[in-house]
């Protein structure tokens, strides 16, 4: 286990915002096309990486709160 669990969750959720970002700039090139699946795709990503961004957050804050047991 990580010497500070919170503070490893808490750069984890920096990652995932940075990539959920990162896919969300990408949804615009690619819906004037006719690819609706790779729309649906990415927007798809997008929700997944923004849902565990805030639950990685929820962890570091509980492992703060605990002491990282």
């Amino acid at each position: 286990m990580p010497d500070n669990p919170s503070a490893t969750l808490a750069v984890v959720a920096d990652h995932l915002e940075r990539y959920q970002e990162q896919v969300g700039d990408l949804v615009p090139s690619y819906q004037g096309e006719e690819d609706a699946e790779m729309v649906t795709a990415l927007v798809e990503a997008e929700r997944a990486l923004r849902t565990a961004a805030r639950l990685v957050r929820r962890a570091a804050k509980t492992a703060a709160q605990t002491g990282g047991r």
